[in-house]
């Protein structure tokens, strides 16, 4: 089953522990029996769990980032349908859920904090969210200041430094207009050897067996190709210059 067909379940209430995620689901899917579906274990009940929280956290944060710019406009849901694919038949669910989060008297922050606690152990999964969040702000090819604002925001949030802030803000940027090394998150004067270690490192985190590693649902794993590219342009650039082989 797509995590799209399992969103529309309300049985996916187990997933979130409660909380503003929670909350956001509750107000959707309704009535669900929250102390039986609690029960449930194992790793295929726990990569499910993931990949949920995964999915409502970021429509939820997609959703206050619409606000971003001043106009929330129905383009923001229907980028994010196109870029994740959601099914038709699963559009309307997904929908009401952007509308639910639009609403919600919670702040974007107890979303991206909720988040941060339930992945504390997975920053790789925080990137991931941050990486989804970048590209549905650049899905109408222009980011809003408001937009680079709340992202490093959020980005704060998860507990990311401003220098991994700037690593992740310049793969998705292009290397073109960003400095490579800041692509790869490194110094200028970094060895030749620590240089091919952290461009190696960085490719196997974006690798998409990776992603689906630890729990991002395979909907979101296109992602990583996009990452992927930034990340080898800006290795091949410095390689050049470097005369690397």
């Amino acid at each position: 089953m797509s995590i799209w067909g399992k969103l529309a379940g309300a049985a996916a209430g187990f997933a979130f522990g409660g909380g503003p995620l929670g909350a956001l689901f509750g107000g959707v899917a309704g009535h669900y029996t929250i102390d039986k579906l609690l029960e449930r274990d194992g790793e295929e009940a726990r990569a499910t769990r993931d990949q949920l929280v995964f999915t409502v956290g970021l429509i939820a944060l997609c959703a206050k980032m619409a606000k971003a710019d001043g106009v929330v406009t129905r383009d923001e849901v229907v980028a994010f349908e196109q870029v994740f694919k959601v099914p038709a038949n699963e559009a309307q669910n997904v929908r009401r859920f952007f509308d639910q989060a639009r609403q919600a008297v919670a702040g974007y922050e107890s979303y991206a904090e909720q988040l941060a606690h339930l992945f504390k152990d997975k920053p790789g999964v925080l990137e991931d969210v941050l990486d989804a969040l970048f590209h549905i702000a650049l899905a109408d090819r222009v980011i809003h200041p408001n937009e680079i604002e709340y992202l490093e925001s959020v980005s704060a949030i998860f507990g990311f430094s401003a220098l991994e802030f700037q690593r992740i803000r310049a793969s998705h940027l292009g290397p073109n207009a960003s400095d490579p090394y800041v692509i790869l998150g490194v110094e200028h004067d970094i060895s030749d050897q620590d240089l091919k270690s952290a461009y190696r490192r960085l490719v196997r985190e974006n690798h998409p067996d990776a992603l689906i590693g630890r729990g991002v649902p395979e909907e979101f794993v296109a992602l990583a190709n996009e990452k992927l590219s930034a990340i080898n342009t800006a290795y091949d650039r410095i390689a050049k210059d470097r005369g690397l082989t």
